[in-house]
């Protein structure tokens, strides 16, 4: 299974981001690609500890959800309501220059990448407490699911 901790994994997510143009459309939802470069950067600041997000998870998603969704090879489900304080749109952060916040994403990404600067302060806001691998493979599945989105 493909994780973000994994170099080669990781090259491998960087490089398809750098495919990335702003003018891309999604194949599903209603994000566009800069929407999705800021709800990304939020979603590892929110691992990372750094953005806060209420807790929504019950004992169904954070066991039976948690184990399919990061033990299965399946993919993220397409169309999932975006959590409002990770959603552009609502309270996430808005997209400003392309270039800068393609860069801020890849720093974070690195970041989480390294489990650096409180990697261990956040639970995820629906699968509960997450070790390690289960981080990495979370980050790898999610970038994954808004690439493909994208086309990249």
């Amino acid at each position: 299974m493909k994780k973000l901790n994994n170099l080669k994994d990781k090259s491998e997510l960087i490089r398809r981001l750098e495919r990335l143009a702003p003018e891309a459309k999604g194949l599903w939802g209603r994000m566009s690609a800069h929407q999705m470069l800021c709800h990304l950067k939020d979603c590892f600041l929110m691992a990372l500890g750094e953005k806060k997000v209420r807790q929504r998870g019950n004992i169904f998603h954070k066991t039976i959800i948690k184990w399919i969704g990061l033990k299965l090879p399946l993919p993220v489900p397409r169309s999932r309501p975006t959590l409002p304080e990770v959603n552009q749109e609502i309270g996430g952060t808005r997209p400003v220059d392309f270039e800068s916040d393609f860069a801020e994403l890849v720093k974070l990404i690195e970041r989480f990448a390294n489990r650096a600067d409180g990697f261990d302060a956040a639970e995820h806001p629906i699968l509960g407490k997450l070790s390690e691998t289960e981080w990495a493979r979370w980050g790898y599945m999610h970038t994954d699911h808004h690439l493909r989105q994208f086309g990249v």
